[in-house]
């Protein structure tokens, strides 16, 4: 069965817990002495380390402190935060339509410089056309049971991706290979896509890499977008799940790293693009 965004949330907060119960074991400190290096309650420290409390972003550094640990005050803040935020599920925020989700990331695209995209299933959003974002929508609000706006989130989504045309924005782009072969909508709305591709891929600001279906250097991974270095989006079925740990963040950026090794990229990216058109015909 499933895990539920509460249940999720809950796991989440239980990490943090063990992880302050383990600092404050590993510097050899008892509840009561922990509490009274930090002027609280021993109630405090108890609801805390069992994860029947929160801890704020202060409590987090007061109790690192304490202990003599103060270098992984950053990461369990991250990681605090990320038990409020990380879990999103797609069908109450698509609840009014798809519309509404496309503009709401419109801030975030807008401020970042560098954005690193990974997919394993469809045509990354920042490179759809009008027409197969409206295809892939239409059937995205078809099983989610959502209102069926795609035209006008495709729309949205268009809009939000002329970032790609803006000077001083990098834009390291991965996908499958068997991405290009996944039909969405028509042939000729595929055949459109494909060719939107190949001109994107000469812009100054996208990097594109095709990861061949031989390559064997990892396998494939969910579909994420890592912003700058600060936050990274991954797309589940039925949620969108938020990571600002810096040390998780790390590892997705490991991970596009060695993709990327692996993909084709320039001439050679081209050619498996221009093959996979050839097979629509």
């Amino acid at each position: 069965m499933a895990m539920s965004s509460s249940a999720r949330a809950q796991e989440a907060r239980d990490r943090i817990a063990i992880r302050l119960r383990g600092l404050r074991s590993d510097a050899g400190l008892s509840g009561q002495q922990l509490a009274e290096l930090t002027g609280w309650q021993g109630s405090k420290v108890s609801r805390l380390q069992s994860g029947r409390s929160q801890p704020s972003d202060e409590d987090i550094r007061a109790w690192c402190r304490a202990c003599g640990a103060e270098g992984e005050a950053a990461d369990l803040i991250a990681s605090a935060r990320q038990a409020h935020q990380m879990y999103t599920e797609w069908r109450r925020v698509q609840r009014a339509g798809l519309r509404g989700v496309q503009q709401a990331r419109t801030p975030l695209y807008e401020r970042t410089k560098v954005m690193r995209v990974y997919s394993s299933s469809v045509i990354p959003g920042m490179l759809q056309t009008r027409a197969y974002a409206t295809a892939l929508l239409s059937e995205i609000a078809r099983f989610s049971r959502t209102p069926d706006d795609s035209a006008a989130a495709a729309e949205a989504r268009v809009e939000r991706s002329r970032i790609i045309r803006r000077a001083g924005r990098r834009f390291p782009i991965l996908m499958e290979e068997s991405v290009l072969r996944r039909q969405v909508g028509s042939t000729e709305t595929m055949t459109e896509q494909l060719g939107y591709v190949l001109q994107a891929a000469a812009l100054p600001s996208v990097t594109l890499g095709i990861v061949p279906s031989r390559a064997a250097a990892m396998w494939p991974l969910e579909t994420f977008t890592i912003f700058d270095t600060e936050q990274v989006g991954v797309e589940l079925l039925t949620a969108a799940v938020t990571i600002t740990t810096p040390s998780e963040v790390a590892e997705y950026l490991t991970a596009h790293e060695e993709l990327g090794a692996h993909a084709a990229t320039g001439p050679a990216a081209l050619r498996l693009i221009a093959r996979a058109v050839s097979e629509l015909a």
